[in-house]
């Protein structure tokens, strides 16, 4: 296996990258308006991330999901220690025969913020990669200052793994609506269940989010179910070749969301807010040096791609290049999260 090499420092002004507004040091983009912006390069942690005296705390119910009980994944994973070849005839293929059925179990928790009214059809976030409680500290501050309405936050890890022939490459960098369909039809009827409560259908009401690969299937569970979802939040979005198995119909995966599928299609009533960071993924597959040298692995470039294409076919979006970080920097969100929080949830 070659060495891992650290990812290039991308700055922000290279030719080709989007035209960007360039913020002071400390400072975080607008929460009304739309575009491009350069934050960074220190970052100072939001004390909305942290619990606050005074501010009316959530509760929080938490279960376990099993594959057992799944009729959509019934749960897969790749040995370890093992990856894949590309094939010989298709640079942007990968041939993985290490993969197996495995079971699998999934925590999930879910908060209910005390203001949520009784009977209502609760607004929504929905995460993937966790539980992630830091999430729900960051509602409770949120909604107690009136910047975001009372929602239900849904913290819920994956099936496990990582990248090509695992459950989480399969669940999250799969090009079509199989997690959104899994989430509509088996995870938030345990949730209404579990909670006691009730969840929109509203799609202007439901946001998704996630990083990295939980980025690429947040926007995927949007486009592919907007029937279902209107609003996207995304960290270092994995919007390259990572999609397994091979599809003649996607061929380049989530690249193909800044090459063909936004550029060709009509607007979706999508909102999104993004960000990448200046030391993100490069050239990389599941965390190793990528063996396929297809030219769509640059999560920089990619995420650059996306943001040209987005207000090209005017979007409503926000994307921020963050500089002096790296891929899901604890940094870029302890910055970032309440000003992308708020913002999609503006109107």
């Amino acid at each position: 296996m070659p060495k891992r090499e650290p990812p290039p420092i991308r700055d922000p002004q290279s030719p080709g990258y989007v035209s960007a507004t360039m913020l002071v040091d400390g400072d975080v983009p607008p929460t009304d308006t739309t575009g491009n912006y350069i934050v960074g390069p220190t970052h100072a942690t939001s004390k909305d991330l942290f619990e606050q005296d005074g501010v009316p705390q959530g509760r929080t119910v938490e279960f376990t999901m099993d594959s057992k009980d799944s009729s959509i994944y019934p749960g897969i994973a790749r040995d370890k220690d093992t990856f894949g070849t590309p094939d010989p005839d298709n640079p942007a293929k990968l041939i993985v025969k290490t993969s197996h059925p495995t079971p699998y179990s999934r925590p999930v928790a879910v908060y209910i913020p005390q203001q949520l009214p009784e009977r209502a059809d609760a607004p929504f976030v929905i995460g993937t990669d966790g539980p992630n409680y830091t999430f729900f500290k960051l509602l409770d501050n949120l909604i107690h200052q009136d910047r975001i309405p009372p929602v239900v936050g849904i913290s819920m890890a994956s099936g496990g793994g990582d990248a090509q022939g695992s459950q989480r490459g399969h669940e999250y960098d799969t090009m079509s609506g199989l997690y959104a369909e899994y989430v509509e039809t088996e995870v938030l009827p345990r949730v209404e269940a579990e909670a006691g409560i009730t969840l929109t259908k509203d799609p202007d009401k439901r946001v998704t989010m996630g990083c990295s690969s939980g980025a690429a299937c947040a926007m995927s569970m949007a486009w592919y179910r907007n029937d279902l979802y209107h609003r996207v939040l995304s960290f270092s979005g994995t919007y390259v070749n990572q999609q397994w198995p091979w599809n003649p119909d996607t061929p380049q995966g989530a690249w193909g969301y800044h090459t063909t599928l936004i550029p060709e299609s009509p607007p979706k009533p999508i909102r999104i807010w993004m960000c990448v960071a200046d030391q993100d993924k490069y050239n990389e597959s599941g965390g190793r040096p990528n063996i396929m040298r297809d030219d769509m692995h640059d999560w920089v470039l990619a995420n650059q791609h996306m943001a040209r294409v987005l207000a090209e076919k005017d979007y409503d979006y926000q994307f921020s290049f963050v500089r002096n970080a790296f891929h899901c920097d604890p940094k870029m969100y302890g910055q970032l999260w309440p000003q992308a929080m708020e913002w999609i949830w503006r109107d």
